[in-house]
């Protein structure tokens, strides 16, 4: 089996869980929390009043106490616990640090970011258009049988494919890409391959990811290969973000573009988060082979902008329907799950 393929699975099974646990949530969480839903319709789950997360001593606590665990756990399954570079793990903590303050808590950045936000939700809402000339009326909550996910939800996952390739294709996308890679190169000292990689998955998938690196492939140390794996894992791929936009912003537009700010921020932190993670878990001993230039890969994807607009339609097609199909699966065992546990209370 080949690596794209390898990617390919494991992107779509870490879409279906994270997918499965943001619907799980909803279900479960308190209506008191002030930074998420507080209204349940009928049709969908939407946020009312937003407001801002409180931040406290307690909070603050807690999360230090969260990154010091994850910390230990890396540290305590590293392979050599001798080559950590402590100054990447520190560096990669304060990166992290940064871009929260910057997104969250500087008024001009987030402003930005809150425009970001809202032109992708009127970006998204555009793009409807193609599923409700399919679908008609199921696309539309308030005309149908309410919300339905499999016409709401996945028509996304296949329309954000196929526009991110047609992005690679004119060679937008490499362009955002290596800004990123840049800072990331400068401040934590990376190869150029897992700069660009880190950078890559903040907006792709686990399956492009590679494409973008493609020149240092061959060449990719353990470690490389490690932290080009683990940066998939902690990103959120353009396809599945969308999809969450959707399904947790339901139809009320202020409800997606607070989601889209906080998911967008949260795929940012991740990347450099990643990099640690995987860095301590398996530290560069190949110094040597290192190779520090940010070369971006010329191959296109497809023959021309339409060929190119349908293998992204085609991979997006093909995670909506494993994610469509995951979801069904994992729900019904989880409702069956429940059934036997249920089943056996009213025994006893």
């Amino acid at each position: 089996m080949n690596l794209p393929s390898i990617l390919s699975q494991r992107n779509v099974c870490l879409s279906v869980l994270l997918l499965f646990i943001s619907i799980t949530a909803q279900a479960v969480l308190p209506s008191s929390s002030n930074t998420v839903i507080q209204e349940i319709t009928t049709n969908n789950i939407s946020l009312s009043n937003v407001t801002e997360p409180n931040v406290t001593f307690e909070s603050i606590y807690r999360g230090l106490i969260g990154i010091a665990f994850l910390l230990g756990i890396g540290f305590a399954f590293s392979a050599n616990r001798r080559k950590i570079d402590w100054r990447l793990v520190i560096i990669g903590i304060s990166l992290q640090i940064i871009f929260a303050t910057l997104f969250l808590l500087v008024e001009e950045v987030a402003a930005v970011f809150q425009w970001i936000a809202e032109k992708v939700v009127e970006f998204l809402a555009v793009a409807e258009e193609g599923a409700q000339f399919v679908f008609g009326n199921l696309v539309d909550p308030s005309q149908s049988m309410g919300y339905i996910f499999a016409f709401k939800v996945l028509p996304t996952i296949v329309f954000f494919s196929a526009f991110t390739s047609l992005l690679y294709y004119l060679g937008i996308l490499q362009k955002i890409v290596y800004v990123f890679a840049w800072v990331m190169s400068k401040t934590m000292r990376l190869s150029g391959a897992e700069s660009l990689a880190a950078a890559a998955n903040i907006f792709i998938g686990q399956t492009e990811a590679p494409l973008v690196v493609k020149p240092y492939l061959d060449k990719m140390t353990k470690s490389e290969i490690l932290c080009l794996m683990v940066g998939g894992m902690a990103t959120i791929a353009g396809g599945v973000l969308a999809a969450f936009i959707e399904f947790l912003g339901g139809t009320d537009p202020i409800a997606k573009a607070e989601f889209a700010r906080h998911l967008i921020t949260a795929s940012i932190m991740s990347a450099p988060a990643a990099i640690v993670m995987a860095k301590m878990l398996f530290p560069e001993t190949d110094t040597d082979k290192i190779d520090r230039k940010l070369d971006i890969s010329k191959e296109k994807i497809g023959s021309n902008v339409l060929d190119a607009i349908s293998r992204g339609t085609t991979d997006g097609l093909k995670l909506a329907v494993n994610v469509g199909a995951m979801l069904l699966v994992f729900t019904a065992i989880i409702a069956v799950v429940n059934w036997f546990l249920g089943g056996s209370y009213r025994c006893t």
